[in-house]
């Protein structure tokens, strides 16, 4: 305890990471008091019941990522989600589309603020179509309409006036959310809009652990609990060893001889992330995942259908096909972000090759090669966290707790914290103070870096 304060203490002691951190919690406590801002219009304490009610299913997720707003009817309802749908769309664009492809690749600063600029456009594209959608289903729905005020006072707000302001406040929440994430980004500590949905996702944590608790008393389990919460233990070190797995290819560099110096001749290493993806594939699968319900609400189709058995997240069915699209995914991801050709050219000019593989072509085939066998295993280990939430629900945990026991929730919170401990690291280490561990590194951002750098 001694050291942590002490660590503590050096922390606080560097003026600019006093000063990033100061301001990210005063963002993070803006964006929280703006999932408790009501929309108007709407009575939120009789709306609340309705909405909490509807997001028990796979809405809830949505509902988990946006800290809960999108239950509670408040102006930050549709959280930063639209954003993300947004990046993904232009991040394919890049991919597909010349136009993009030149914009990223050719025309460096210029090019980075177009797109963010369709990003931004596309956003409030996206969110208007989700807020026009989000408010229908507060109107149609006949048990919700004693908490909307054109229907108890029409004197007060007609329907359309609803409809048009909220439309407007759901974008204009969505954008500020984003303008937050960018400026924690920007001023504060860690990557904003990771920390955004880390905070909605954390907030859900103490609830879910004290219902879970609670029934564990009821039914005289305590012993259970404590075995669930050493199994949650088992899977998140399972999912840093996951986020922080590497295959390590070794670089060597021929001397060369500049003047009356020779340079060179060292060894260095290319870290081949084991899940280089990352959280994308889940988010990806879970995006396609989510219309199979909207299909089938439209189509109005039999409760044994096989669509209907795709909008129960804990059906055998939903965890094959999720399962299967989130390896899939992994395999796309990785040969979209990793270019072996690249990367192999990049150590021809720079005087390096991997001992025993010629440079060039051969080099472009041997980080192919293992690139996919260490994606093999990442993407199933990938899929099985993924569907780890259904697997616990069938050994009887809440469904609230079992969300934290995989998926996307615990990536990202994993992810995020090693994302932010590894800036801490690292200004540390600039001001001479021994790092978080005592062995070894915190392996995030700097192996990325260093892998792009290669």
């Amino acid at each position: 305890m001694k050291k942590f304060i002490q660590k503590l203490k050096e922390i606080w002691s560097i003026e600019e990471l006093r000063r990033k951190i100061i301001n990210t919690l005063i963002f993070l406590l803006v964006y929280r008091i703006g999932t408790f801002i009501i929309l108007p219009g709407i009575d939120g304490s009789t709306l609340m019941g309705a909405l909490q009610k509807q997001t028990d299913g796979i809405l809830g997720l949505v509902n988990i990522f946006a800290g809960g707003a999108f239950g509670r009817g408040a102006i930050f309802a549709l959280g930063i989600m639209p954003y993300i749908s947004a990046s993904i769309v232009v991040q394919l664009l890049s991919i597909a589309v010349p136009y993009f492809q030149r914009l990223q690749k050719q025309e460096g600063e210029d090019g980075r603020r177009k797109i963010n600029q369709y990003t931004r456009v596309l956003t409030i594209a996206i969110t208007a179509v989700q807020a026009v959608g989000y408010l229908y289903n507060i109107t149609s729905k006949q048990d919700n309409w004693g908490a909307l005020l054109f229907h108890t006072d029409p004197t007060a707000m007609t329907e359309f006036m609803f409809m048009l302001v909220n439309v407007t406040l759901l974008v204009a929440g969505t954008m500020f959310t984003m303008w937050l994430g960018e400026k924690i980004t920007d001023k504060g500590l860690g990557n904003g809009i990771s920390l955004i949905i880390m905070i909605g996702i954390i907030d859900r944590l103490p609830e879910a652990l004290g219902f879970e608790l609670d029934q564990r008393f009821q039914k005289g389990g305590l012993p259970l609990f404590i075995i669930e919460i050493i199994f949650w233990l088992i899977v998140i070190v399972s999912t840093i060893l996951l986020i922080q797995g590497v295959r390590k290819i070794s670089v060597n560099y021929a001397k060369r001889i500049e003047g009356n110096r020779m340079s060179g001749g060292a060894r260095q290493y290319i870290p081949l992330k084991v899940n280089a993806a990352g959280v994308m594939p889940i988010i990806f699968a879970q995006a396609i995942m989510f219309l199979p319900p909207t299909i089938a609400q439209s189509m109005q189709s039999p409760p044994g259908s096989f669509l209907n058995a795709l909008s129960d997240y804990g059906s055998f069915a939903y965890n094959a096909v999720f399962a299967i699209l989130i390896i899939a995914f992994t395999y796309f991801y990785t040969a979209i972000t990793i270019n072996p050709n690249q990367m192999a050219e990049d150590m021809k000019k720079n005087g390096g090759f991997i001992p025993g593989v010629k440079p060039g072509k051969q080099t472009s085939e041997y980080i192919d090669n293992v690139m996919s066998r260490i994606t093999f295993p990442g993407s199933l280990f990938l899929a099985g966290i993924a569907i780890l939430p259904s697997i616990a629900m069938l050994f009887g945990i809440s469904q609230n707790f079992a969300q934290f026991f995989g998926g996307t929730s615990l990536l990202i919170m994993v992810g995020v914290v090693l994302d932010t401990l590894q800036q801490i690291e690292s200004y540390l280490l600039m001001r001479h103070y021994d790092g978080l561990m005592k062995s070894g590194r915190i392996k995030g951002r700097s192996g990325a870096l260093q892998q792009q750098s290669i």
